[in-house]
């Protein structure tokens, strides 16, 4: 028996062009609306917001928008004693906020404004005996916190302050028979969990363990007939698996394996031609998160008015270029 697949509808009067001047203008007042109850309600993971918001103005060529003094005090402001970010001000520090606040440092060649060698310390107070890492010191176990780990350390420069080889062990533990990974051992694979464990390999020089046209399979099938690609199967299409599908595929050299201009209409049939930015789905309501990764997803495709991104740090490529970073990539 025959089921139906789940997927949205792309109405013929959705937005078709990319609505570049009003995404900026969207992202650049949404910080300054410090008074909205939904500003407030987000304070728990402002420097992830902080993130979306400063990278998809960078892809647009419009980061000197932004106040780069009061960011950089705002991080500045956000470390502990232990070197260790939190999402706030007086926020417990957590590895997923440590990894934004290097990333956005990292966009304006600015990660001398905090304690390196204290975040170094911090990262690798993380990792446990059989090479994962805990999100913090609560012990929460998540292969994406390997990621943003050895991404931390690589940007900085300091991979080596970990047990690389262990680290490498545990993600690959977490791989699946359908050549995909989940969050730990045994856990089924989903896309954003693909895209860390992957990119994880790529900064960690390992990305030839991947069984790359099994994986490669996995993640095109995620791809609806609406052209939107979802995270794992009988979920509706999201665009921000348009980013973590997508440069997934990049970095296993597997991305002409979709159906590019059927993905790229969908992304941009998400947008909200009156008030800029992306949602998850047409027609619904926009956020910092879905617009980064909707612009990010458009840069892999080849947009020409977006910066090239970098698939494995979601990163302008000049920026890793600067660095000196080359994740590897296959061919």
């Amino acid at each position: 028996m025959l089921t139906q697949v789940r997927d949205v509808v792309v109405k013929d009067d959705a937005p078709s062009a990319l609505l570049l001047d009003k995404h900026a203008d969207y992202i650049a007042s949404y910080g300054s609306k410090t008074d909205d109850y939904e500003y407030a309600l987000s304070e728990y993971l402002r420097m992830s917001g902080l993130y979306w918001g400063l990278t998809a103005v960078d892809l647009m060529g419009e980061l000197p928008r932004m106040n780069r003094e009061e960011i950089t005090r705002f991080i500045q402001s956000c470390q502990q004693d232990c070197g260790g970010l939190g999402a706030s001000i007086g926020h417990d520090p957590h590895l997923l906020y440590t990894f934004s606040a290097v990333q956005i440092l990292s966009l304006y060649d600015a990660v001398d404004v905090i304690h390196v060698d204290k975040v170094v310390e911090y990262v690798r107070g993380l990792q446990q005996a059989d090479g994962s890492f805990a999100g913090d010191k609560w012990g929460e176990i998540d292969t994406r916190f390997s990621f943003c780990a050895v991404a931390t350390l690589a940007l900085l420069g300091k991979l080596d302050a970990i047990n690389v080889d262990k680290a490498v062990e545990f993600v690959l533990s977490c791989m699946n028979f359908d050549g995909g990974f989940g969050r730990r051992p045994h856990s089924e694979s989903h896309a954003g969990q693909i895209y860390c464990c992957t990119a994880f390999l790529s900064i960690t020089g390992q990305l030839h363990r991947v069984n790359a046209d099994l994986l490669g399979w996995w993640l095109c099938e995620r791809q609806l007939p609406s052209g939107g690609l979802n995270g794992r199967p009988e979920k509706l299409p999201d665009v921000c698996y348009s980013w973590w599908v997508l440069a997934s595929l990049k970095i296993i050299g597997r991305n002409h394996w979709i159906d590019k201009a059927k993905l790229r209409a969908f992304i941009l049939a998400c947008q909200d031609d009156e008030t800029g930015g992306f949602a998850d789905r047409p027609g619904d309501v926009v956020d910092p998160y879905h617009t980064l990764f909707g612009v990010a997803a458009l840069s892999l495709l080849g947009d020409p008015l977006i910066k090239e991104v970098n698939p494995v740090f979601c990163m302008p490529e000049e920026v890793l270029q600067r660095i000196g970073m080359q994740p590897d990539i296959l061919s």
